[in-house]
């Protein structure tokens, strides 16, 4: 490419050069702006070029091998189940709970929801991994309020994939995938993300998968389920949307592999919608070993639900003001804890001017209240 680069550039002298001693200064200033237009076009192509081709090289690598600026790291792990209200029967098998997340307002009310579903479960094992390069504390917390047994993981997304949500929690599933192959003998693997609505029944079905087991997904594309369809107790095809030219046209919240299953081959690719497929077709997983669950896919026990996206407002409030009033302290905390959560943020001198009301009244400030 360099070599090319120079080729034209050497070609773009000589032409000026003769130029040069035909024309003498007659036509310099002319010849002289079109070797400038020319060398500017040539260096934009340059780059375009490079450009182009580092894309392309990323495209054809193998996606286990494309480069992670931040690597995982382990939080925490506990496996203690702290929950006094269940009875955790040994004859059970663990459930393997992966939920990918990453930072945003919705991500503390989203773990929140699902962990009070969680709660209820026995005998599960919830991973976390989370798209940030540090261990958050706001999803420690939660972890650690719910007495269920978890890791936490902090997992970022490659660096090429900083600018784009997809593919869509490839990183955190992978790293849980990792700690799985690592730390788990047996049990039963579940993906479900932080904004999925699950029936508890489905837990007592997918905890008896031998293989793969699999079930319909409701709220999702343009059928408004994706699912398996069954004949005769077997799986024969698949309701779904988008084909993609999938051999497992399934959404992630549709499956659960058994531990056993998951082979040293699984992987899951950075290739956005083939996800899913990719991770199966890895486990060497034929249609015949799929183990249709939920009533012969007949039943919808969990939902693709997805909280609408919040517009973060700003609010002109001067904050080191307001703590001088020692008396709303508590309000002055809220306001702060408002904004270290991204609900909202705080500035002295841009954004809504809010009020507060009283009796119908409304306030600039809370020294008016008094």
């Amino acid at each position: 490419m360099i070599i090319l680069y120079l080729a034209i550039i050497s070609f773009l002298n000589s032409i000026l050069y003769v130029l040069y001693n035909n024309c003498k200064m007659r036509y310099w200033k002319v010849f002289k702006n079109i070797f400038v237009m020319g060398f500017i076009v040539s260096v934009m192509w340059l780059m375009f070029s490079w450009s182009s081709m580092e894309f392309i090289r990323y495209a054809s690598m193998d996606p286990r091998s494309i480069p992670i600026t931040v690597k995982n790291k382990l939080c925490h792990v506990n496996n203690n189940d702290e929950r006094v209200f269940l009875n955790n029967s040994s004859d059970l098998k663990m459930i393997y709970y992966v939920t990918p997340t990453y930072p945003r307002p919705e991500q503390v009310p989203e773990l929140t929801r699902l962990a009070h579903t969680l709660m209820h479960v026995p005998k599960i094992h919830w991973i976390v991994a989370d798209d940030q390069s540090l261990c958050s504390k706001d999803v420690a917390d939660i972890l650690r309020r719910t007495g269920l047994p978890y890791t936490h993981i902090s997992s970022p997304k490659p660096y090429i994939y900083k600018g784009t949500n997809f593919p869509r929690g490839v990183a955190n599933r992978r790293a849980a995938l990792s700690w799985l192959q690592e730390n788990a003998v047996e049990g039963v693997l579940y993906f479900g993300d932080d904004d999925n609505t699950i029936d508890l029944q489905l837990f007592d079905e997918i905890r008896l998968t031998k293989k793969v087991s699999m079930f319909p997904v409701g709220l999702i594309g343009d059928y408004g389920v994706s699912s398996p369809i069954v004949k005769d107790g077997k799986v024969v095809g698949f309701f779904d949307s988008w084909p993609g030219s999938r051999m497992f046209a399934v959404d992630m919240a549709g499956f659960a592999v058994n531990i056993e299953f998951l082979k040293p081959s699984a992987n899951m690719p950075y290739i956005a919608g083939h996800e899913e497929d990719r991770f199966l077709v890895s486990l060497g997983l034929k249609l015949e070993d799929i183990e249709p669950l939920a009533a012969n896919c007949s039943k919808v026990l969990v939902w693709h639900t997805k909280t609408v996206k919040y517009k973060k407002p700003t609010l002109r409030v001067d904050i080191k003001k307001l703590e001088d009033v020692t008396a709303y302290k508590y309000f002055v905390n809220l306001l702060k804890e408002t904004s270290r959560l991204g609900m909202a943020s705080i500035s002295n001198s841009n954004g809504t001017k809010p009020y507060i009301t009283r009796n119908r009244k409304s306030y600039e400030t809370v020294a008016e209240l008094h």
